[in-house]
């Protein structure tokens, strides 16, 4: 099935790279001008122009890995802090007397990209150990550090771990949009296919039931069928069970929201949504409540489930009566999903499954409870005579998966 796609990319931390950019050129700048100023009180310059010719080609080589978080791997970023402390070591070889007065390093404030990099790219823990690994090799270079060198490398430290936490904050921010903007875009194309579906098959159900009732006889069946269907279409345009169209992705460059208006065959192992496996038990005399977004579990997990619920359907069937009404309640949790099936039957007379148990029908302790057990969750039945009967089912996410 061809499908048209289309993406969004959106990435606020994109620009952090781009500021990345430009503050390791003009800090090299920087670093070329201070020595070339200061040259003459250099014991040993050739020391300072051979790693500043160094740096100058790393920099300029190296422009492509820090324009995005693709580029900036681990392995750079080691490579690239490796050059600043070497820097900062060697600054007392080529000015002896740098050791003397607080005087600039090697690199200077080139090296503070290097930790900056560390803080885009790994958030403020990354940053909390590139940058203290700059203190040692500051208090190191100086040997006796005076409260300015201290005053400068907790200025560092702090400055560098700060930006990783903001960076780490936005990134939680895109994620969190880019799902407002799924559950936003299923939102419309479910308004789109109920307003067609309204215009079109729901009418046609609706008469179909009036004309049938009507006429009587065999036409009464079908009216009556055409109105169960009727309300199953209407449960499930209402219940938003499309497909996502939108799927959300964690790249290295920021949240990229892909927009598919066809999709192609599911994947089998993805998540499936428990809303879709439900939905064809709504019907005339069972209703359905949902969550707007999708319920997601684990295909078998979301399979079991949904047969626990299709026993509990049965017993309704079977022992409240066929005219006996029941409700469906989804609720989806942070760490579990619970779904309540609750009739307005008799209820369970006291001692009744226990008796069921004794004489070997199982169908609450095999098909309900034991699918529950095996999925590590639980099953708990709530009756009171003549009130009814509640059926709750919770399945932990953590262990959902496990089956």
């Amino acid at each position: 099935m061809a499908k048209r796609e289309r993406v969004v990319r959106m990435s606020v931390e994109q620009p952090l790279w781009r500021a990345l950019t430009g503050y390791r050129v003009l800090t090299m700048v920087y670093a070329v001008l201070l020595f070339a100023f200061g040259r003459s009180g250099y014991e040993r310059p050739w020391i300072a122009v051979g790693y500043l010719t160094v740096l100058c080609c790393w920099t300029l080589a190296t422009l492509p890995k820090v324009a995005n978080a693709a580029g900036c791997t681990r392995r750079f970023l080691v490579a690239d802090l490796a050059i600043a402390l070497v820097g900062i070591l060697l600054t007392p070889l080529a000015d002896a007397q740098a050791q003397s007065f607080d005087g600039p390093t090697l690199p200077s404030i080139w090296t503070a990209g290097s930790v900056l990099a560390y803080a885009i790219k790994g958030g403020w823990r990354w940053a909390g150990v590139a940058s203290s690994l700059v203190a040692v090799a500051n208090i190191v270079e100086r040997g006796h550090p005076s409260r300015d060198t201290f005053h400068n490398v907790l200025l560092v430290w702090v400055a560098s771990i700060a930006i990783g936490y903001v960076v780490e904050v936005a990134r939680a921010s895109e994620r969190t949009l880019a799902r407002a903007l799924e559950i936003e875009a299923a939102t419309r194309e479910r308004e789109r296919l109920a307003r067609d579906i309204h215009d079109s098959v729901l009418q046609v159900l609706a008469m179909v039931q009036r004309r049938g009732t009507a006429l009587g006889g065999e036409a009464a069946e079908l009216g009556r069928m055409a109105g169960e269907q009727e309300v199953a279409l209407r449960t499930l345009v209402a219940g938003g069970l499309a497909r996502p169209s939108l799927v959300s992705e964690d790249e290295s460059e920021g949240a990229v929201v892909r927009v598919v208006d066809v999709d192609d065959e599911p994947d089998a192992d993805a998540p499936t949504d428990l809303r879709v496996l439900l939905a064809p038990r709504a019907g005339a005399r069972v209703t359905l409540s949902e969550p707007g977004a999708p319920v997601l579990l684990p295909p078998p997990a979301a399979r079991e489930l949904a047969a626990a619920v299709g026993a509990a359907l049965d017993n309704v069937r079977v022992h409240a009566g066929e005219d006996a009404q029941a409700w469906i309640l989804i609720e989806d949790w942070t760490d579990e999903v619970t779904v309540t099936v609750r009739d307005d039957g008799p209820g369970i007379p006291e001692g009744r499954l226990a008796q069921a148990e004794g004489e070997g029908r199982m169908g609450v302790a095999l098909s309900i409870r034991g699918r529950l057990r095996d999925l590590g969750g639980t099953a708990e039945l709530f009756s009171v005579p003549g009130q009814g009967t509640e059926v709750e089912l919770k399945v932990p996410r953590g262990k959902a998966g496990e089956k």
